[in-house]
C-alpha cells in the first residue's frame, strides 16, 4: 500500500512538472528540460531502492538522500508556483479582456523567478528549518493537583534515529532539554525514538545516561516505528536503564500524587479502533479514579479516549505536524488532530510535531520541544 501511495504521488509530480514546464520554456530547450526532469527522477527513485538493499536503510547515506529530498521538494514547488502563476495570468488576462494571441509565446514573464524560488525554499526546508529546533511553553491547569505536586514535563517525539538523526543528535537535544532554564522535572518521549537496529543499542544507553538529569525520569512509550525495528529487543534493552517504560500500563510518579499512564502503538490496521480502546482501558484502567493522571501515547486519537476518562492531558506524536504549514497550520491535515493543542471538556491534549524525520524536509513546521507546567486549576 505505502509502496503503491508512493508510485502514484511520483508519477503525479513527475506528470505535473512535465506539463507546467510549459510555462518556463519552449521549443528545443524545453524538450532537454522534460527529459532531464524524467532522468533525475528515475535515477533519484533508482537510488533510494538500491540504498535500501545495499544499505539497510532508505537513501544510504544522509548528504546524498538530503540531496536528493532537497531537490524533489524543489521540484513539486516549482510545479506549483508555475501552475499558480499561469492560472493567476489566464485570471488578469479574462478580467481584462485581453484577446488571445496563438502565436503569443506560453513562457511566464521573467520565468527565472520561478526556479530560484523553488530552489530556494528546497534548501531552506531541507538545511535550515529541519534543524531549527524551536521551544514551546504551555500551562495546564490540573483539576485536585496540590500545589507542591506542581511539575515541568518536557516532551520530545518522533525522533527517527537514522539516517538524519543520530546518537550523537540525540545527545545533544537531551543535553537542551535537561540545561533548559524552565528546569523540566519529567521528560516524556512519545514514540518512534528508535528507527535504526544498529544504532539503536547506543540511542538506549545515550537515553538512560540522561535519565538522572530528570527528577521525576524519562518515561517512553512505543511508536509504530519501535515495532518496525523489532520493539521487543528494544524493550529488553531499556530494562538494562532507569527510563520508565509503559505499555498499557500506569504508574505513580514517586513522592507526587501524579500518575503517568502510556499505551502500545496499535499494529492492527483492520482493527485499529477496537486495539486502540483496548489499550487506552487497560493503560487508564490502572489509573486510580479522581487522580491527577497524564496519558503518553504514539497516536493522537488517544486524546479522545483520555478525554472520556478526564484525564489531564495527553501528549502524542506521530503526525510530525504534516512537516509542510502555512501561518501555524498544517498543511496537509490527514488525521483528526494534526497539530498542536486540542482541547475536549477540562482534558487536554497535544500533537508533537516531531524532532525528526525519515523524510528530512520541514516547511513552516519546525522540529520543538513542548514544555507543559501543570499547576492546580485554582492557582
Amino acid at each position: 500500500m505505502v509502496l503503491l501511495i508512493v508510485f502514484a504521488a511520483l508519477s503525479t509530480l513527475i506528470a505535473g512538472t512535465l506539463f507546467s514546464l510549459r510555462y518556463l520554456a519552449a521549443g528545443r530547450f524545453l524538450r532537454r528540460l522534460r527529459i532531464a526532469t524524467v532522468a533525475f527522477d528515475v535515477l533519484a527513485l533508482g537510488w533510494f531502492v538500491v540504498s535500501a538493499m545495499r544499505f539497510h536503510r532508505i537513501g544510504g547515506p544522509s548528504a546524498i538522500a538530503r540531496a536528493i529530498v532537497i531537490a524533489f521538494v524543489a521540484q513539486l514547488f516549482l510545479m506549483a508556483f508555475l501552475l499558480i502563476a499561469a492560472l493567476a495570468r489566464g485570471a488578469w488576462r479574462r478580467m481584462m479582456a485581453v484577446p488571445a494571441d496563438a502565436g503569443r509565446r506560453r513562457m511566464l514573464a521573467r520565468c527565472a523567478v520561478y526556479p530560484v524560488l523553488a530552489a530556494g525554499v528546497g534548501l531552506y526546508g531541507g538545511l535550515v528549518e529541519s534543524k531549527a529546533t524551536v521551544d514551546r511553553f504551555f500551562m495546564i491547569p490540573v483539576d485536585g493537583l496540590a500545589a507542591e505536586d506542581a511539575v515541568m514535563i518536557a516532551q520530545i517525539s518522533d525522533v527517527h534515529l537514522g539516517n538524519f538523526f543520530s546518537p550523537a543528535d540525540l545527545e545533544t537535544l537531551l543535553t537542551r532539554i535537561a540545561g533548559h532554564e524552565k528546569k523540566p522535572d519529567l521528560l516524556a518521549v512519545t514514540g518512534d525514538l528508535f528507527d535504526d537496529e544498529e544504532m539503536n543499542p547506543e540511542a538506549v544507553r545515550v537515553l538512560g545516561a540522561h535519565a538522572s538529569d530528570f527528577p521525576d525520569g524519562i518515561w517512553y512509550v512505543l511508536g509504530n516505528h519501535e515495532h518496525f525495528r523489532g520493539a521487543p529487543k528494544i524493550l529488553s534493552m531499556l530494562k538494562a536503564t532507569q527510563v520508565h517504560v509503559l505499555v498499557n500500563a500506569a504508574e505513580r510518579v514517586a513522592g507526587r500524587a501524579l500518575w503517568i499512564a502510556g499505551t502500545d502503538y496499535p499494529m492492527d490496521r483492520p482493527h485499529f479502533a477496537q486495539q486502540k480502546r483496548a489499550y487506552a482501558e487497560k493503560a487508564l484502567g490502572a489509573v486510580p479514579k479522581g487522580v491527577p493522571a497524564v496519558l503518553l501515547a504514539h497516536h493522537p486519537e488517544f486524546i479522545d479516549d483520555a478525554a472520556k476518562r478526564n484525564i489531564a492531558l495527553t501528549l502524542t506524536g506521530h503526525t510530525h505536524g504534516s512537516q509542510f504549514g502555512l501561518f501555524g497550520m498544517p498543511l496537509f491535515p490527514v488525521f483528526k488532530y494534526t497539530r498542536g493543542m486540542v482541547r475536549i471538556g477540562g482534558s487536554y491534549g497535544y500533537v508533537h510535531t516531531g524532532n525528526g524525520s525519515w523524510f528530512p524536509f520541514r516547511f513552516g513546521c519546525p522540529p520543538e520541544i513542548a514544555y507543559f507546567a501543570l499547576v492546580p486549576k485554582d492557582a
